[in-house]
C-alpha cells in the first residue's frame, strides 16, 4: 500500500491538488455549482435590462430613475466587492458564497413585487450586495480548487455570463408571448430568486470549505479531510512547517493590508488586472448591455425584434467564452487579452464611422466582431488574471480589489453612453469610446506578467515563507507575512 502524502502547508495541497489531471466526480459537480453563482450574477443584470422598457412604462420612471437602477447594482459592487474579498480571507470561501444568495433571493423578490421606484430601488441594493461579494470570493475559490494546467477553464465564466443573459432574454421572450402585459419585467427579474433559490440549496449541500485556505490558516486536519471529500486525494496532516506556522501566527490580512497588493512583484500584477478589469467592464457595460437599443436600430422598432436580436449577439459572446479558455492556454492571458481589446478597438472604430451608412449585414457583423473580441480575450480574463496573480493569503483580496474597479467602470460605462450619445450621438459615441480597448491594449503590451506562463504565487509564497522564518527569530517570523 502506498505511503499517503503529508500536508504540512498551503504548498503540499497546491502540489496535490496540480498534480490532478482533471477535474471529475464530486470535484466537478462543485466546480460547476460556484459557476452556477457567476450565472445568477449575469441573469439578475439581464433581467433588469430585458425588462426596463416595461418597467418604465408601467412605473413612469424618469431617464435620471432610470439611470440610478441600471448603475445601483454595479455601483453597490464597487463597496462589496472587497467587503467579499475580506470575508473570504477571514471566515473562509463558502459562508459568503451562501451569504450572497440570500440577499440575491431577497433583492430579486423585494424589486418583483415592488409598487414604486423606491422598493424596486432597494431591491437592486440588495443585488448588487450579492453580486460584489459573490463574483469576488467565486473567482478566489475556482482558482483554489483548479489544478494550475486547467488555469484557463476559469475564462468559461464569460461563456456562463453569455449564458445567463440569453437564458434571460428567451424568458421575457416567453413572457411577452404568454400577454402578462407590463408585468413582463416582474416575472423577468423575480425569476433570478428561483435561481439562486435552487444554487443556495445546491451550494449548501454540496460546497467544502477550500483546503489551501484551510491550509493557509493552520487547519491542516481539516484540509486533509476536504482534499479527500472533493477530490478524493487521500493525505495525512503533517507537521506544520515555517511557512505555516509564519502564517498562522501572523496577524489576519484585511484592509488594512490591502497596501500588500500595489508593493513589489504584486504591482504589476495588480495593475494589469485592475486595467483589463476597468476596460472590460466599461466597453462591455457602455456597448454589450445596450444591445437592444442597437438591435433597434438595426432590426427595427419591436420589443420582439429587439430581444431576438440581443440573442443573437449574445449567442456569439457564448461562442467567444468558450474560444477564451483556448487562446488563454494557447497565447496566455496577457497576450489574448491584448488581442481582444485590439479587436474592439477596430470594432468600435468600425461601428462608428460607418453606422447607418452600410447595409445591415454588415451593420449586424461589427457589434458581433465587438462581442467575440471582447468575450474571447480581455471580457473573460479581467477576472481570472486576478484570481491567479496572488497567493492564497491575499488572493480573495486581490480579486475583490480587482472586481472593484472593474464595478467602477460599470458605472462610468452604464452612465456615460448615455450621455454622450444624448449629446454626440451613437456614432461618434462609438469613436469615443475606442479609446477604452487601446489603453488596455497598450497597458497589456507594457506589463509581461502572465500567470499561466509563471509558477503557483502559493509555491514561491511557501517557498519565500519558509526561507524568511528560517532566518528570522522566533519573535520575528509572526512578522514575516505582512512585511512581505
Amino acid at each position: 500500500m502506498a505511503q499517503r502524502p503529508s500536508v504540512k502547508g498551503v504548498a503540499d495541497v497546491v502540489a496535490l491538488i496540480d498534480g490532478l489531471g482533471k477535474i471529475t466526480g464530486r470535484a466537478q459537480v462543485i466546480w460547476f455549482l460556484v459557476f452556477g453563482g457567476l450565472f445568477l450574477d449575469a441573469y439578475s443584470n439581464a433581467a433588469l435590462s430585458a425588462g426596463l422598457g416595461p418597467m418604465t412604462s408601467q412605473m413612469e420612471l424618469t431617464s435620471t430613475q432610470v439611470s440610478i437602477l441600471t448603475a445601483t447594482a454595479p455601483a453597490l459592487a464597487i463597496i462589496f466587492n472587497p467587503v467579499g474579498g475580506w470575508l473570504a480571507t477571514r471566515i473562509g470561501r463558502v459562508p459568503p458564497l451562501l451569504i450572497a444568495k440570500v440577499f440575491a433571493i431577497a433583492g430579486a423578490l423585494l424589486a418583483a413585487f415592488a409598487g414604486d421606484f423606491t422598493v424596486v430601488w432597494l431591491g437592486r441594493v440588495l443585488v448588487g450586495v450579492a453580486y460584489g461579494i459573490d463574483f469576488a470570493v467565486a473567482m478566489a475559490l475556482l482558482a483554489e480548487y483548479t489544478p494550475a494546467k486547467l488555469g484557463g477553464r476559469l475564462n468559461l465564466w464569460q461563456a456562463v455570463w453569455y449564458v445567463a443573459t440569453t437564458s434571460n432574454l428567451a424568458l421575457a421572450l416567453l413572457f411577452f408571448n404568454l400577454d402578462v402585459g407590463a408585468d413582463i419585467w416582474r416575472w423577468s427579474v423575480g425569476s433570478a430568486a428561483v435561481v439562486a433559490a435552487v444554487l443556495l440549496v445546491g451550494q449548501w449541500l454540496m460546497l467544502r470549505e477550500s483546503p489551501t485556505w484551510l491550509a493557509s490558516k493552520g487547519r491542516l486536519d481539516e484540509a486533509v479531510v476536504n482534499l479527500e471529500k472533493i477530490y478524493r486525494i487521500e493525505a495525512v496532516a503533517g507537521k506544520p512547517d515555517e511557512a505555516t506556522r509564519a502564517a498562522t501566527e501572523a496577524p489576519a490580512i484585511g484592509f488594512r493590508q490591502a497596501g500588500l497588493l500595489f508593493k513589489g512583484e504584486y504591482l504589476p500584477r495588480t495593475i494589469l488586472s485592475s486595467v483589463i478589469s476597468l476596460g472590460q467592464s466599461m466597453q462591455y457595460f457602455a456597448v454589450g448591455w445596450y444591445l437592444p437599443l442597437i438591435s433597434l436600430t438595426i432590426f427595427g422598432e419591436s420589443f420582439e425584434k429587439a430581444t431576438i436580436g440581443s440573442m443573437v449577439f449574445n449567442a456569439f459572446g457564448i461562442a467567444g467564452g468558450l474560444l477564451s479558455a483556448y487562446f488563454g492556454r494557447r497565447l496566455g492571458l496577457r497576450l489574448s487579452s491584448a488581442a481582444g481589446f485590439a479587436g474592439v478597438f477596430v470594432a468600435l472604430l468600425a461601428m462608428g464611422l460607418t453606422f447607418e451608412k452600410v447595409p445591415t449585414a454588415v451593420a449586424f457583423l461589427l457589434p458581433v466582431l465587438f462581442i467575440l473580441c471582447h468575450s474571447a480575450g480581455p471580457g473573460a480574463n479581467g477576472k481570472s488574471i486576478a484570481a491567479l496573480s496572488y497567493s492564497s493569503d491575499v488572493r480573495a483580496l486581490g480579486t475583490g480589489v480587482t472586481g472593484m474597479v472593474g464595478s467602477f467602470g460599470s458605472v462610468v460605462g452604464l452612465y456615460v453612453f448615455p450621455q454622450i450619445k444624448d449629446s454626440l450621438g451613437l456614432a461618434d459615441t462609438f469613436l469615443a469610446l475606442s479609446v477604452v480597448p487601446l489603453l488596455g491594449l497598450i497597458t497589456c503590451l507594457a506589463i509581461k506578467w502572465d500567470p499561466t506562463k509563471a509558477a503557483s504565487p502559493d509555491e514561491v509564497a511557501g517557498q519565500d515563507r519558509a526561507t524568511g522564518a528560517a532566518q528570522a527569530g522566533p519573535s520575528e517570523s509572526a512578522q514575516s507575512l505582512t512585511a512581505r
